[in-house]
């Protein structure tokens, strides 16, 4: 074994070894030197150093004279003088008269430093030979080139330490340094927030992409640049701080700190030229140590201990040769072996194959399977599968043709040739697009090298150029960039606001003014905050107080008002509604910037405030005239205020005595005002359509109580029914006076809304009062249909009104008696003209009255049965299930009759009047008697009586508290006596005697005669009775 040995300078020529830290001039007289020859070659440690040396050579000479080499892109023209190429790269066949190598010192590194040292022991011109490098080489250099002229160069600028800073005060043109993609997007991200965008520089970039960010920070788009330790080699930036965020990293094989001299090749990128430049720490990062800082500031670091070397006089004889020959140690003092580098790891996990082993027999093929081991990973994947990789390339090349399959490569070009993606998709796309631009530039290895040099190329370009883009999207506010161009040269700013609202300052979104507020841009927030909003305010103030001016000639339907209760103007807020002395009288809150005051301000105030009140006026106008109370007096102008603070409806055991104490007269004039009298509710069923609801709503919201937490009344609101719902189920955390500002009543698990609420009151009086279910309510379709729910959600509306439930037994006839009775009430114009000749038969005896009032229901049976005697079917009072979207029927005059009969009735649940009852009976009588005399000769007798069927039923609750003053359930039942008694023997009784009966009746005779209440002319009652005193008696 021989120990490796300098090559000698060839005669007439001399070695010179520049050494000196950064920003001493090292390259730039390389370059001088170079070009002062007739040919030269400079190796640079990265390719993207060597496009920069070749792009500064080629604006110096022609460029057809000079040649760029690395492993990834080759540029040589055929009369090239002067190579500037990656270390790698430098061909060893090509005699030039000058020849340098930059970062000498990396002749130390683990992973490199072999490449380094093969070129310090072997790279010769022929007239000038020079390296360049850190002090920190020097004393090897001079070990292993003791005939080599050292030179040392002073900075020429002074590096001196600024401590440590937050990230958000570091200055501008600072280099923020950390060691992890993830830490260096994160902290780019911060940077971008508070200062507008930063560039960002990784040796995981393609040289493309990290030109572009160099170009973003170099030409002032932004003022900050984050990189990794890629910084250090030689890239050439006005960078005035550079701060380290992190001072430790992962080498490959552990976690270590920097080395003193790693620090100050970075640190040394502040301050070019003249110019001086500080470094310090930042974020994380610990404070360096004095002694660190005097190494730095003083450019004193440890020297190199070895350099690392690889046999480069490789024997291809055999494989096991080949690797031998790699694994040599170097045999000198100062050269260490270098660790085993990915191309031997391959070569020996190859040579372990058996297909491999019989391929490379010879020593060309043996040869070139090396040469397809230097493939770099580009990709930095697991080792097995590069070396396939490796495998699938040598075996193309050693097939009968001898080269790379281009229907293969053109399968992995095209399957990377796509520019979306993020960040990381396309960083990868570009890493192994690298691979196949290295292959299709090796010699001999395809048919058509140009071709494919030519579309790799342009793929890598267009994935760079997609990079490049993502990167600025990410970490770069174009706008906040151009304005700070601005600010620094101090010029006044130029704002303008488009017709929709977008206020922008030189050309660059800052904010949307919406109404009469600007809203900034988040991303406008930062250190140059306040210089945009002064340029901004300058053009907000005029444009503010023309829409103020707008607003206040807008027509009403310019404006609306939302569930929230804002004021909805031009599409934005302009206003909010606030509680004010009385429900229908809110007040107004104007939202607007500071640029609307005085007479402005005013303007939108008044013109806010006449359009809600036109707008209550309008929409609740029912609501309005009962407030104004003209044509009201008496008792029903105290029964109008009440609804007019309930807003329009009212549970009627709630003004229970009021009302009974109304005459017909006062009556009258709350009908008027669209005021109905029904058996659960007082209310106006016009407020009921969704406008005026709505409104309604928002207006108690207004006015509710509010707890400490919760200071906006429209927070944690429940959300209303939709319009046509007749009921809904209950919202656990809506209160019960929610669900009746909206007109509806909760009914156990439901709500109900009033107006169907009385219509199923229409439905169960008749039941009860003529007892189809022995006094109780049979649920049925009908009811289901009405409440829009199913029996059991029905069961439950019915529990909540207070009815109970019983299971009962029925025999076959009663059951067809109630079926009969209820196709009579469905069917009632086939029994009209029956009625008038059939004798009223005695009403049985009712259950006990209910808590609950009767209702004045214009479908009630008797005012049908008497309206039809008399003349055509009125229209029905109470609304149907459309009956809150579309407008009221007139109220009919027989209305306050049929209240009459309501209030007297004996019912628990909605009953109706006793003439009522009369006439149905009489009716259900006369259809029962028809049939039995029509069927009775066609009938035999049964032989046997059928069981009894159980029937669930609801009855109302017996209630023993007074439902007023000196009412007990008793005294209600009077009226139920005396009309049984006013009928006579007109009919046979139905149902059993109760067992109080008698003392009732009894207590009966004991009082005096009750004053009845004068019957109205006008009311079916009235014409019913006419009816009969014109029927000749027999």
């Amino acid at each position: 074994m021989t120990a490796p040995r300098a090559r000698p300078a060839p005669p007439g020529s001399h070695i010179t070894a520049i050494l000196g830290p950064t920003n001493t001039g090292k390259t730039h007289l390389a370059i001088e030197r170079m070009l002062g020859h007739k040919s030269g070659m400079i190796g640079q440690p990265l390719r993207l150093l060597a496009r920069e040396v070749y792009e500064r050579i080629r604006a110096r000479v022609s460029p057809s004279e000079v040649a760029l080499m690395t492993g990834e892109e080759k540029i040589i023209p055929p009369q090239a003088r002067y190579f500037v190429c990656t270390t790698e790269s430098m061909p060893w066949d090509r005699d030039v008269d000058f020849l340098a190598v930059d970062e000498i010192q990396l002749a130390a590194d683990p992973d490199r430093g072999h490449i380094f040292t093969d070129r310090l022991l072997r790279a010769r011109g022929g007239e000038e030979t020079m390296f360049l490098g850190s002090k920190t080489a020097r004393p090897l250099i001079k070990k292993l080139l003791p005939d080599a002229e050292i030179t040392t160069r002073p900075r020429l600028s002074i590096l001196s330490h600024s401590g440590h800073r937050k990230l958000t005060k570091l200055p501008r043109r600072t280099a923020i340094v950390d060691f992890s993609a993830d830490r260096v997007y994160a902290i780019a991200e911060l940077i971008r927030r508070q200062r507008g965008g930063a560039a960002v520089v990784m040796g995981a970039l393609s040289p493309r992409t990290r030109n572009a960010q160099v170009a973003l920070y170099q030409n002032g788009d932004v003022d900050y640049l984050i990189a990794t330790d890629a910084i250090g080699m030689g890239l050439n930036m006005d960078v005035d701080h550079v701060a380290f965020a992190s001072t430790s990293k992962f080498d490959g094989s552990r976690h270590r700190p920097l080395k003193v001299a790693e620090l100050a090749q970075i640190a040394g990128r502040a301050g070019r030229h003249m110019n001086d430049g500080t470094f310090g720490t930042t974020g994380e990062a610990r404070p360096l140590t004095p002694e660190t800082i005097e190494r730095i500031e003083d450019h004193r670091f440890e020297a190199d201990p070895v350099f690392h070397w690889r046999n480069s006089d490789i024997d291809f004889s055999t494989l096991k040769d080949l690797i031998a020959s790699l694994e040599q140690p170097p045999g000198r003092d100062g050269l260490a072996r270098a660790p085993m580098a990915i191309d031997l790891e391959a070569v020996i996990l190859l040579s372990r194959n058996e297909d491999i082993q019989r391929i490379a027999a010879a020593p060309a093929a043996i040869g070139l399977l090396w040469e397809v081991a230097q493939i770099p990973d580009f990709r930095k994947t697991m080792i097995s599968e590069h070396t396939d990789l490796i495998a699938r390339v040598y075996r193309s090349l050693m097939a009968d043709e001898g080269r790379i399959s281009q229907d293969w490569l053109d399968q992995q070009v095209t399957r990377l040739d796509r520019v979306e993606g993020d960040i990381d998709t396309l960083s990868n796309r570009i890493a192994h697009m690298r691979t196949w631009t290295y292959i299709a530039n090796r010699s001999g290895w395809l048919d058509d090298a140009p071709h494919w040099q030519e579309r790799t190329r342009a793929v890598e370009d267009r994935l760079s150029d997609a990079l490049h883009e993502r990167l600025t999207q990410r970490f770069v506010d174009r706008r906040t960039s151009v304005l700070m161009k601005r600010l620094r040269e101090r010029e006044d700013l130029m704002a303008s606001i488009s017709e929709d609202g977008d206020v922008l300052v030189e050309g660059e979104f800052v904010g949307k003014l919406q109404g009469f507020v600007f809203v900034a841009d988040p991303r406008a927030e930062g250190i140059h905050e306040k210089a945009l909003r002064a340029a901004s305010d300058k053009a907000l103030a005029g444009e503010i107080i023309a829409r103020a001016g707008k607003i206040a000639m807008a027509p009403a339907s310019d404006i609306q008002i939302s569930e929230q209760g804002h004021f909805i103007w031009q599409g934005h807020i302009v206003g909010h509604l606030a509680s004010g002395d009385t429900p229908l009288a809110p007040k107004v809150t104007v939202l607007a910037s500071e640029q609307l005051n005085g007479p402005e301000r005013d303007k939108v105030v008044e013109r806010l405030q006449s359009w809600i009140r036109v707008h209550i006026a309008t929409v609740l106008e029912p609501l309005e005239q009962l407030r104004a109370g003209e044509e009201l007096t008496g008792l029903a102008k105290g029964v109008a205020f009440q609804l007019v603070e309930n807003l329009g409806s009212m549970n009627r055991e709630q003004i229970a005595e009021d009302v009974r104490a109304l005459d017909q007269e006062a009556r009258g004039q709350l009908r008027k005002k669209g005021v109905r009298f029904g058996a659960h509710s007082i209310f106006v069923p016009a407020l009921l359509k969704p406008a005026p609801a709505r409104l309604i709503l928002i207006l108690w919201t207004l006015n509710r109580p509010l707890d400490d937490q919760n200071t906006n009344p429209f927070d944690n609101m429940p959300t209303p029914p939709a319009p046509g719902l007749t009921s809904v189920t209950v919202d656990p955390a809506a209160s019960k006076e929610f669900y009746e500002a909206i007109g509806f009543r909760v009914c156990g698990p439901r709500a109900v809304r009033r107006d169907m609420l009385e219509r199923l009151a229409d439905v169960i009086r008749p039941i009860i009062t003529e007892r189809r279910y022995k006094g109780g309510v049979l649920i049925d379709p009908d009811m289901m249909s009405i409440m829009g729910c199913s029996a059991e959600e029905m069961a439950g509306i019915l529990g909540g009104l207070g009815y109970r439930k019983a299971v009962e037994k029925f025999s076959s006839e009663e059951i067809a008696q109630a079926e009969r009775l209820t196709a009579v009430a469905k069917a009632p114009k086939t029994i009209a003209a029956t009625t008038a000749h059939v004798p009223a038969a005695p009403t049985p005896p009712t259950t006990e009255a209910s808590k609950e009032p009767a209702k004045d229901s214009q479908t009630d049976e008797a005012k049908d049965l008497a309206a039809q005697a008399t003349t055509p079917p009125a229209s029905p009072d109470a609304p149907d299930a459309t009956a809150a979207a579309t407008p009221e029927a007139p109220t009919t005059s027989g209305e306050p009759a049929t209240e009459q009969a309501v209030e007297q009735t004996a019912t628990p649940a909605p009953a109706a009047s006793p003439e009522t009852s009369t006439t149905e009976t009489a009716a259900a009588e006369t259809v029962k008697t028809e049939s039995t005399e029509t069927t009775a000769e066609d009938q035999t007798p049964a032989v046997a009586v059928a069981e009894p069927i159980e029937l669930e039923i609801w009855r109302p609750q017996r209630r023993h508290s007074h439902k007023g003053p000196g009412r007990s359930p008793r005294q209600q039942g009077k009226s139920d006596r005396s009309d049984k008694a006013k009928r006579g023997k007109s009919g046979p009784s139905k149902g059993p005697r109760k067992q109080n009966a008698s003392k009732g009746s009894d207590n009966h005779r004991s009082r005096p005669p009750k004053r009845e209440k004068p019957m109205d002319p006008d009311s079916p009652f009235a014409a019913l009775a006419a009816l009969k005193n014109l029927t000749p008696k027999k």
